[in-house]
């Protein structure tokens, strides 16, 4: 399989011939991993349950951890699953990675849709999967929202939205949310919403698929699934728990493929999760962490400040020449646009990840600040 180049790599292989300035201590807003601590609740659970490392784990996942799961859907979406409408996994990387290759396995010439830029396992899983892609572009045109030709739906098979978005911040609305559902239905492809930053919203709480799907008459969620990760509401991406959510009877099948796929998560591993999942104060309190960074960059930068997530996705003009003078002169790491996107989106972007305590964050956005002060001179 000819698989991209993962964004990180192309960024170590852009700046591997450049010395970076040692007047500043290195500092890095590339990667979307929260820099806090782990909680000590969550800690203690997974302690607490060590002693289980001797048992292997059920592919299906414990029932504590499934309550954990249906309790967060409850009390943060005001949504009630059954068992068979939810399945933990290993995190969202690997669902995002291989239900695309169940779900497209026996069509001929099947076709996936997803956002442009976009996270690069969608790319990855569209290749291992010999799927056709048709672009979501995302633009300062459209305000980054996901639209598309509905002439182009009847040959679609899976379509993957991800709002809260990763990179641009953007926020689709539940009504817009609707239409997807409606549409999913009209020409029964599959849609799917990667919601991992939907906690992580700035001020009011943000709707999930699933609500839309209730709202638009589908009850039952046919053709209709969400996925979401512990990783970013918890600071806690070591614990690789996330679900897949909807849909029971494509859920059924999926879980068949999963018992080979040989992705359950430890046992002590799934009780920390069950901790974490069904507790909502402990992500409040870092959402306001984002919330005051998001502040800081406001000051700093004069940006508007988005509806979710902890990503800062700055104009900057030509982003690789950008990234390269950041770093030699200032010593800081940013990623660029174009490494998230293609068909020239996300070209003049950079993507800043607000993962850090407030005075680190400022730290690093006073040197962007002076950066680009130093490119329009």
């Amino acid at each position: 399989m000819n698989f991209e180049t993962y964004p990180f790599e192309k960024l170590s292989h852009l700046l591997e011939n450049i010395t970076p300035n040692e007047e500043f201590s290195p500092l890095s807003l590339t990667i979307g991993e929260p820099q806090f601590e782990t909680p000590e609740f969550i800690r203690d659970a997974l302690s607490e349950q060590s002693r289980l490392l001797n048992k292997y784990p059920k592919t299906a996942g414990e029932s504590v951890l499934r309550e954990g799961m249906l309790q967060y859907l409850r009390n943060r979406f005001n949504l009630e699953l059954s068992k068979d409408q939810i399945i933990p996994t290993f995190g969202t990387r690997e669902v995002l990675f291989n239900f695309p290759q169940f779900l497209l396995h026996d069509i001929e010439n099947p076709v996936m849709v997803f956002p442009n830029p976009f996270y690069q396992i969608y790319e990855g899983a569209a290749k291992a999967s010999r799927a056709e892609v048709v672009y979501l572009n995302l633009n300062e045109a459209n305000n980054f929202q996901p639209e598309i030709d509905e002439a182009q739906l009847a040959k679609v098979d899976l379509v993957i939205l991800n709002s809260p978005n990763n990179p641009t911040s953007s926020v689709m609305t539940m009504e817009q949310m609707k239409q997807w559902v409606v549409l999913a239905l009209k020409h029964d492809f599959v849609l799917l919403n990667d919601e991992c930053y939907a906690d992580l919203y700035l001020n009011d709480p943000l709707p999930s698929l699933l609500n839309a799907s209730i709202e638009a008459g589908n009850e039952s969620f046919k053709n209709v699934l969400v996925i979401n990760s512990i990783s970013k509401r918890s600071s806690a991406p070591g614990l690789r728990s996330g679900f897949i959510a909807g849909d029971a009877a494509i859920l059924k099948e999926y879980m068949v493929y999963r018992t080979y796929v040989g992705c359950a998560s430890p046992l002590p591993l799934q009780y920390a999760a069950a901790a974490a999942w069904a507790d909502q104060d402990h992500v409040d309190l870092f959402r306001a962490k984002y919330k005051k960074n998001f502040e800081v960059a406001k000051e700093q930068l004069g940006i508007d400040t988005p509806e979710a997530t902890f990503y800062i996705w700055l104009k900057v003009g030509d982003e690789i020449a950008f990234t390269k003078t950041l770093y030699e002169n200032y010593n800081l790491k940013v990623l660029p646009g174009s490494f998230l996107g293609r068909e020239g989106e996300g070209k003049g972007y950079v993507r800043l990840a607000l993962v850090y305590e407030a005075d680190k964050t400022k730290e690093a956005l006073e040197r962007i600040k002076m950066c680009m002060g130093e490119i329009n001179e």
